[in-house]
């Protein structure tokens, strides 16, 4: 083993360097160097023995010796350019000749050297090219024809060797020729298996790849018919791989995608370049229980990038016939959901600021206004000695500037109650109570001011309606909003109709208005904190935006539900849904305990001094 490793060594040191990293191509130059470097030095070795058995050699035989230590030559052809079709063609004719030569010098086409004609094609052979062994076939074939027509035309010169030999050397020709022949077969088998240990390793490296790889790699005609599918299908869509094949994996596409995912494949076939696209593929889930298992669809998003099949110019398909398609398809779901999560956090983020905006633009009306008329008309009573104003003037003053209170007082009241309603600190205290009684109280509340706006306010309510567990102060508030809201947006000559009553076990709510109504696209933010219908500057109505809010907070802190129908020009129609009998969820038990500091001793001169403070 020893003696075998230093000759493998020495053979790897003569291989080019073009031919030392494929195992393949290695295994042939050592297959071709080895045999003829062997030969010709035991050719060189046995020289010397010959010299002395024989005596002095003569032309031919010189001839003969020089001619079979040229494969050292050839190796070193070989080894230095890497040409190994060439060296192969070159030992092809150097064997040819050298059995001519001796076929002439032993009797022609009868001569026991002429076998070895045989072994020059079979020696090509190994060079697994079609070009080596035609030239072959073809060189010996035409040294067979040169020896028959010498033979024939008796042009050979006088045997060296006798007649009654000529069985005898027969006998070596066909002995040696069989034992090259051997030694090529043994050969031939030599490079055979080390083809197959290397398709082996390369089938155990992709079948590797195709294993443990998340992605799926797939293989289609350009109507998208599967022919190949590697395992990792099976874990992206949950059925076997058999069941892809074909138009099985078109089948799972979505009906909307499957136009993109034709076409992408049709473009990567016909334009020669590489395609992506995005599309939704179904997918099936097995769930098992104790005794049986149930099998649930999805969709996954998943990414599809596609090129066209390389192909060897073996493989080369005519120009008309349609070129194959590799793909390779990701899971992207995850990424989709990501992308999904990002806009919408994109898009809270535009309405924040745009409900900022908003907000800073109602509130600078709503707060300058009343200020300014409050400290207008207080600057007028207090110059009222200049002015020279009446008794009746300043009530008229006094009270204008307290309605301008009142105004900012119901602005701060209704930001912080919405402040309070959206950190969750607002609390109700739910209790049974007559909804009756409040709805007539709060429209009656409000009867004034849609008298002066010229607006009829009807009021239907049920005399037998039951009682209601749930927050009389939420109730009343909701009430009051949406009553005066209706008020507000309805034209002199309008209706307000507030009715009440029991559907189930639900109070229902109802109030329409004759007003200007609510635009389509402005229905959906309705609710939102410090949203007006119509743009900011359009407004012909003061009020924060805060009205339909606050309700919707409350109703929703009830169990409730709204609902809000209208048309622009055509009035609206809010309807509240309350349960009759409303269970707050129950509070988490705190685990902050309260100390309670110990109080203190208040002698009779601090009490003085706070009281004369106060």
């Amino acid at each position: 083993m020893t003696v075998l490793k230093i000759i493998r060594d020495c053979l790897d040191a003569l291989l080019h360097p073009s031919a030392r990293y494929d195992a393949l191509t290695s295994a042939r130059h050592r297959a071709f160097m080895a045999p003829r470097l062997l030969g010709s030095l035991a050719v060189i070795a046995a020289f010397p023995v010959y010299l002395a058995v024989r005596g002095a050699p003569n032309a031919i035989e010189v001839a003969a010796f020089a001619w079979l230590i040229a494969p050292i030559l050839l190796s070193y052809f070989l080894s230095r350019t890497g040409r190994y079709e060439m060296a192969q063609l070159l030992s092809s004719i150097a064997l040819a000749s050298l059995v001519v030569m001796m076929s002439i010098s032993t009797g022609g086409i009868e001569s026991f050297a002429a076998i070895w004609l045989v072994v020059v094609p079979l020696e090509a052979a190994l060079s697994a090219s079609r070009r080596v062994v035609a030239f072959a076939s073809g060189l010996t074939i035409s040294c067979i024809v040169i020896l028959i027509a010498m033979t024939r035309l008796d042009l050979l010169p006088v045997s060296v060797a006798g007649v009654q030999n000529h069985s005898v050397f027969m006998a070596f020709g066909v002995v040696s020729a069989t034992l090259y022949a051997a030694g090529l077969a043994f050969g031939a088998e030599l490079l055979a298996r080390t083809s197959v240990s290397l398709l082996n390793v390369e089938e155990d490296r992709y079948r590797l790849l195709a294993h443990n790889m998340s992605d799926v790699i797939s293989r289609h005609r350009r109507n998208g018919a599967v022919l190949f599918i590697s395992p990792a299908a099976e874990a992206l869509v949950g059925t076997p791989t058999q069941r892809l094949l074909g138009h099985g994996l078109f089948d799972r596409v979505h009906v909307a995608d499957r136009p993109a995912y034709l076409t992408a494949l049709s473009d990567a076939a016909r334009g020669g370049e590489a395609c992506s696209v995005e599309f939704r593929l179904r997918r099936d889930t097995t769930r098992y229980t104790d005794r049986s298992y149930s099998i649930t669809a999805e969709f996954i998003w998943v990414e599809m990038r596609c090129r066209p099949l390389e192909q060897t110019a073996s493989q080369a398909a005519p120009d008309h016939a349609e070129r194959e398609v590799v793909a390779v398809l990701r899971d992207v779901t995850d990424r989709k959901l990501q992308e999904e999560a990002l806009a919408l956090a994109r898009t809270e983020a535009e309405r924040a600021d745009e409900s900022k905006t908003r907000f800073l633009a109602t509130m600078s009306h709503e707060l300058r206004t009343p200020l300014n008329a409050i400290i207008g008309f207080s600057e007028m009573i207090v110059q009222e000695d200049l002015l020279m104003i009446g008794a009746a003037k300043r009530k008229e003053y006094a009270q204008l500037i307290n309605d301008s209170g009142q105004h900012l007082l119901s602005v701060v009241n209704g930001i912080l109650d919405m402040s309070k309603l959206e950190s969750g600190s607002f609390e109700i205290s739910p209790e049974p109570f007559a909804p009756r009684p409040a709805l007539i109280n709060c429209c009656n509340l409000l009867a004034l001011k849609a008298r002066e706006n010229g607006i009829d306010l009807v009021t239907d309510a049920p005399k037998d309606l039951p009682e209601i567990n749930g927050d009389p102060r939420a109730f009343r508030q909701i009430l009051l909003n949406l009553v005066s809201n209706a008020i507000k947006f309805s034209e002199r000559g309008g209706i307000v109709s507030v009715t009440a009553n029991v559907e189930g076990s639900r109070l229902l709510l109802r109030v329409s208005d004759t007003g200007v109504g609510i635009a389509a696209d402005d229905l959906k933010r309705i609710g939102d904190p410090f949203f007006q219908a119509g743009k900011t500057y359009q407004r012909r109505h003061e009020g924060t935006g805060l009205g339909l809010s606050i309700v919707k907070s409350l109703v929703g802190m009830h169990g409730g539900e709204m609902n809000v129908q209208s048309r622009v020009d055509e009035g609206t129609i809010i309807t509240i849904a309350l349960p009759l009998d409303f269970c707050p969820p129950a509070q988490p038990a705190s685990n902050i305990a309260t100390l309670t500091p110990a109080p203190r001793a208040v002698t009779s001169d601090q009490y003085d001094q706070v009281k004369k403070s106060a």
